[in-house]
């Protein structure tokens, strides 16, 4: 009877603290940066529920050059395009917030502002999951697009900011 309960006891306990491991996330090596680890251009360096909009963000994409809108909402654009910036959408790990440009109710170009980079995990999933987003918004020319498998965060981030862009230039 002892060897029952003590065998409970043990693996109860062994139990508990397999549960309650946390593994530790991997910083990055000192000296090294975002494009080390293959990802888009750094966008704001501060992300979270504190992090506020940089003037420039660079190149998020392969191709589609970032830059901030003056306000969010619309610009003008020559030839009867018009560029339109969506609201940075919260995610759990980082805001994400997109801008496109329209023409003839199409989108024409996209660009991500904002997105997560607070980690070389943020880092890592973003440089493949934000061009892969970006090329399908081209593709599909309207905000249909699906979520990118293992990035679900930043897909909901960018297909909500998407979305809002597109609902203030008054397509849905």
């Amino acid at each position: 009877m002892r060897r029952v309960i003590l065998a409970i006891v043990t693996t109860a306990a062994g139990l508990v603290l397999l549960l309650s491991f946390k593994s530790h996330t991997q910083s990055a090596a000192p000296g090294t940066s975002a494009a080390d680890f293959g990802s888009p251009t750094p966008g704001t360096g501060a992300t979270g529920a504190n992090a506020t909009p940089a003037a420039s963000q660079g190149t998020a994409n392969g191709g589609a050059t970032a830059t901030a809108a003056p306000a969010p909402g619309k610009s003008g654009a020559a030839g009867g395009a018009k560029t339109v910036t969506g609201a940075a959408w919260p995610t759990i790990y980082g805001p994400v917030q997109v801008q496109i440009t329209l023409k003839g109710g199409k989108i024409t170009a996209v660009s991500v502002l904002e997105y997560p980079e607070n980690t070389p995990r943020d880092m890592q999933i973003n440089s493949f999951a934000i061009p892969e987003l970006n090329q399908e918004t081209l593709a599909a020319g309207n905000g249909h697009i699906d979520a990118v498998s293992g990035a679900t965060y930043t897909s909901q981030g960018y297909i909500g900011s998407l979305q809002n862009a597109l609902d203030k230039a008054g397509l849905s």
